[in-house]
């Protein structure tokens, strides 16, 4: 009795700890996942980033800047990236491992299909935190971060005017002219056209100015000037001197921040009980419903294609014909599921029902990969049924 209990614990130890096999699969899986979504996710990324490249030149700002922007986009990508690079991962690992008579090596040792299938579900789960991460906390985060920046960048007339030597348009109908910018922040020669009101276009001319950060906003202030008021079509001119005169440049800021945020914008409980009392209309109430289940239900589809991975390298013939098919009707069959989920999300949104889709989708993959694991594909049930027939 007492020699046994020292050994307790190692002999516990020893159950909970997962077989070398499945680690070593685990780590086979996870390495391609890895590197799939780092592929992926570069190419969309540097797609995506285009849309700020011309915001952040026009307005004056600096690299650091622009990739802070892009980074706040990378959530929202990788919430799409992870389980698509995921699937083909791990088709493409199980079939290398199968190719290289790895797995028939396994089974030989004793390491069933269920035991396979714990690494597979071990690497789904991963992917599936990860998509939650982004999904419930990391997107609407950058999202709200992203947007605040935006605004504040369009809204730094200051960041816009700062291009000497060029004709800057910081907002539809200024054209804003710098000849040199002094080391101390003085200006030497300045022009500004505003032509907002057509029939009535207004010329500022200074020898030299200041660009100020007040408490109230952005003021260009210019000293030793002229104004030109064009009226009546350019037939008659008004010209003006001044000693001194100051142009709110906050005017032309463009749009201020809306209280109401995107839906991209929201968290979880957000989308559910938006805090808004007014502006939430019902058909915006039926898009946030709809959204909501879709952000819950879509990292679900890295379960349902670990399982068809897992069914189409397992599940048929090693011949090369056979292997090519079973790996491209898998490859159908889980880009037509994602498709029809992505499909779904539109419909949804006028029709709040058809929400119980974005679960049930996933869910039928999964139960489609079980049964093919389980010996029911079309194919077995065909050659049963011709064997079955003589008889």
């Amino acid at each position: 009795m007492g020699s046994v209990r020292p050994q307790a614990p190692g002999l516990l130890a020893g159950a909970l700890r997962p077989p070398r096999l499945s680690l070593y699969v685990l780590g086979q899986l996870l390495g391609p996942v890895a590197m799939l979504t780092f592929l992926l996710t570069s190419v969309i990324w540097l797609v995506s980033s285009l849309q700020f490249l011309d915001l952040v030149i026009n307005r004056g700002q600096s690299a650091p800047t622009f990739l802070y922007l892009i980074l706040l986009v990378l959530p929202s990508q990788l919430m799409i990236i992870m389980p698509i690079a995921f699937f083909f991962a791990t088709l493409f690992t199980l079939q290398r491992l199968s190719g290289e008579s790895e797995l028939v090596a396994m089974a030989s040792a004793g390491y069933s299909l269920r035991q396979l299938a714990v690494p597979v579900l071990a690497a789904a789960a991963i992917v599936m935190a990860l998509t939650y991460l982004c999904a419930l906390w990391l997107m609407p985060a950058g999202q709200r971060a992203l947007r605040d920046k935006v605004l504040d960048i369009r809204a730094d007339m200051a960041g816009a005017l700062l291009n000497e030597g060029d004709f800057n348009t910081p907002a539809q109908g200024l054209t804003v002219f710098i000849r040199r910018l002094g080391g101390n922040g003085d200006i030497q020669g300045i022009l500004v056209h505003d032509n907002r009101d057509k029939k009535r276009p207004v010329t500022y001319l200074a020898e030299k100015g200041i660009l100020a950060q007040t408490p109230l906003g952005t003021r260009l202030i210019m000293l030793d000037g002229t104004v030109e008021m064009s009226e009546q079509g350019g037939k008659q001119l008004s010209v003006l001197n001044y000693k001194s005169h100051t142009i709110n440049l906050d005017q032309f800021a463009g749009p201020t921040r809306n209280t109401l945020r995107k839906i991209q914008e929201r968290y979880l409980s957000e989308l559910f009980w938006p805090p808004e009392k007014q502006g939430v209309t019902e058909r915006i109430r039926n898009q946030f419903f709809a959204e909501a289940h879709n952000r819950l239900s879509q990292p679900l589809y890295a379960i349902a294609f670990g399982l068809i991975a897992l069914a189409a390298v397992v599940r048929g013939g090693r011949q090369r014909g056979s292997v090519a098919l079973r790996l491209t009707m898998a490859s159908l069959a889980a880009v037509g599921l994602r498709i029809a989920g992505y499909g779904i999300a539109g419909l949804a949104q006028r029709h709040p029902a058809l929400s119980a889709v974005f679960w049930l989708l996933p869910i039928l993959g999964a139960a489609g990969a079980v049964a093919v694991l389980a010996g029911f594909s079309p194919a077995s049930l065909l050659a049963r049924h011709q064997v079955q027939a003589p008889a």
